[in-house]
């Protein structure tokens, strides 16, 4: 057992069942860099972090980790801290440069390599089809404001698991259709950088509707595949007791979590959610069976759990609802326990949580993340109480592998168990690294996979 440091609290990693996958998470592209190679094509990121402001110190991901040249150091890496799942996601502007037509053969013998190594080292890949990084030329025809682009989606997904599909068998469709559509489109804080509700209240209904067609097209290509969606799942409290301040925390919940998890778990839109969006122009956009394919089965559910978030009556603010966040890893137990009786059944994943620090000079040596490791512990305690409380949590993914392009915080935070220099590439392992690794380690450590396919 491992004691939480500086309580008395203590985590058993005996509440977690075998077959519990250990992970780590990361996207294409925050660690890839190699914008100009490998026939890639450009995304909304290429152009939105060239936009000046729209990003903290003026960064890019255009070298990022350079995970494009050093993958097979990176997953040797990955091996070494014991985990036997990874999340990582295959870039669509680098599969299919302009969003449309055959794929990237250069790109898809990269990712092929990337995901024989990984079976190669026994981590199993759960593969992301889309972590933001829309084709260009997709977003100067409308974007996810446009019910053309889920078609796109839907295309992309089959033609990716096609190619791919014998060496992954678990399928993320989207992550986070909520940034995508409300921080992309309707507060201009993520790319393509749209200050309009009303087109993203629009790319929330054709995020959904992507997630159903992809769904359908991966069940046609691969119908031994494992199907899932990652959705922000927030934990909100109310500021105060007044009324308005409920009212205020309520509409925070529909606009945020019940805005997809609804639809796609219940094929239908709560009320208060529809309250809340559709003098932007919902009902415009749903048309005759949307519902059905939104809610098409899946196989497993996908949580993102950030920061839990207090929200306060402010008529002034978007929604009216005035929010500012907490720190308690100890919300990601309701946050568990509230999506597996309140809207699935399915086994659930945490797919992405983590706690980003300010970035500082590169050090030498280990590098005693306390602070992280206490947000770990802390976290994973409080799955290990949801499972004790019946809920089927099969996986843990932690966010995130190593420092990355950290979307419009550029490289100002660090949220990698892994330190990155990104003036050398050097990579360091963090306290937080070898805590997390002596975890999986007492559980048993990781399991075999089947035969690897040839890249």
């Amino acid at each position: 057992m491992y004691a939480k440091p500086g309580t008395k609290d203590r985590l058993d990693v005996r509440a977690f069942p075998d077959g519990f996958a250990w992970g780590l998470s990361s996207a294409a592209y925050p660690i890839e860099g190699a914008v100009d190679q490998g026939g890639r094509g450009r995304s909304i990121w290429d152009a939105f972090s060239r936009r000046r402001g729209a990003i903290r110190g003026g960064d890019t991901g255009d070298v990022a980790c350079d995970h494009y040249h050093r993958w097979e150091a990176d997953l040797d890496l990955l091996a070494s801290l014991k985990v036997g799942g990874y999340r990582l996601s295959v870039s669509w502007s680098r599969l299919q440069p302009d969003g449309r037509g055959e794929l990237n053969p250069e790109a898809v013998a990269f990712y092929r390599k990337v995901l024989a190594g990984l079976r190669a080292r026994g981590i199993e890949p759960f593969v992301t089809l889309y972590h933001w990084d829309l084709p260009a030329a997709l977003e100067a025809g409308g974007g996810w404001a446009e019910r053309e682009t889920a078609r796109r989606f839907a295309e992309y997904a089959r033609l990716t698991v096609t190619a791919l599909g014998d060496l992954a068998t678990r399928w993320i469709t989207l992550n986070e259709p909520w940034s995508s559509a409300l921080l992309g489109y309707g507060y201009g804080k993520h790319a393509p950088g749209r200050t309009d509700l009303t087109a993203a209240v629009a790319a929330a209904h054709h995020l959904a509707l992507a997630h159903g067609l992809a769904t359908l097209a991966i069940r046609e290509a691969a119908p031994s595949a494992e199907v899932g969606i990652t959705n922000t799942v927030t934990h909100v409290t109310a500021a105060g007791d007044s009324a308005a301040d409920r009212a205020a925390a309520d509409r925070l919940d529909a606009i945020t979590n019940r805005l997809f998890l609804d639809p796609i778990y219940r094929g239908r839109h709560d009320p208060l959610t529809l309250d809340c969006v559709d003098p932007m122009g919902l009902w415009a956009h749903l048309r005759t069976g949307d519902l059905e394919i939104i809610s098409t089965p899946t196989d497993f559910a996908g949580i993102s759990h950030g920061r839990p978030v207090i929200a306060g009556h402010d008529p002034a603010a978007p929604f009216g609802v005035r929010e500012r966040p907490a720190l308690a890893p100890a919300h990601l137990h309701r946050v568990l326990t509230r999506v597996a009786s309140d809207f699935t059944a399915l086994p659930l994943y945490v797919t992405e949580t983590g706690t980003g620090h300010p970035a500082g000079a590169a050090p030498s040596g280990q590098i005693r993340d306390l602070d992280r490791v206490h947000h770990l512990s802390g976290s994973f305690t409080a799955a290990a109480r949801a499972l004790s409380d019946g809920v089927d949590l099969r996986g843990y993914f932690v966010w995130s592998f190593m420092d990355n392009f950290e979307w419009a915080e550029g490289y100002s935070k660090r949220l990698g168990v892994v330190h990155v220099d990104h003036r050398t590439q050097q990579r360091i392992p963090r306290l937080s690294a070898h805590w997390y690794r002596d975890l999986i380690v007492a559980h048993g450590g990781v399991q075999d996979l089947d035969a690897v396919p040839a890249a």
